[in-house]
């Protein structure tokens, strides 16, 4: 009798597990936020690095993402980099650039 109580006992601890190992969580995991795209206020390596913020930029300054001195402007925002830019930044290709960042749909 206690063998069996035992084997009974056993029988339903193995069951809860191989069911607890099967049963779908009661409370799954939210799904990850999708990540934001840059934004006028990012370096410019990070605009350049997605490739919908990267047709905006080369959209308005043709050929950034190929510039020679871009290791030296890539940490630097639009805004930055304007100052030095030598007339090729300025703030309306910054304000242009921005709107169409800003009418991109999010991911």
């Amino acid at each position: 009798m206690i063998k069996s109580v035992l084997a009974a006992a056993a029988l339903a601890a193995v069951s809860t597990a191989a069911v607890a190992q099967t049963a779908p969580p009661t409370n799954p995991p939210a799904p990850a936020a999708a990540a934001a795209l840059p934004t006028i206020n990012s370096p410019i390596k990070d605009l350049l690095a997605n490739p919908a913020t990267a047709a905006v930029l080369e959209k308005h300054l043709p050929g950034v993402s190929q510039h020679p001195a871009l290791p030296q402007f890539q940490d630097y925002t639009l805004a930055e980099v304007a100052p030095m830019s030598g007339g090729a930044v300025t703030p309306t290709i910054i304000e242009a650039i921005d709107a169409d960042l800003k009418a991109l749909p999010t991911q």
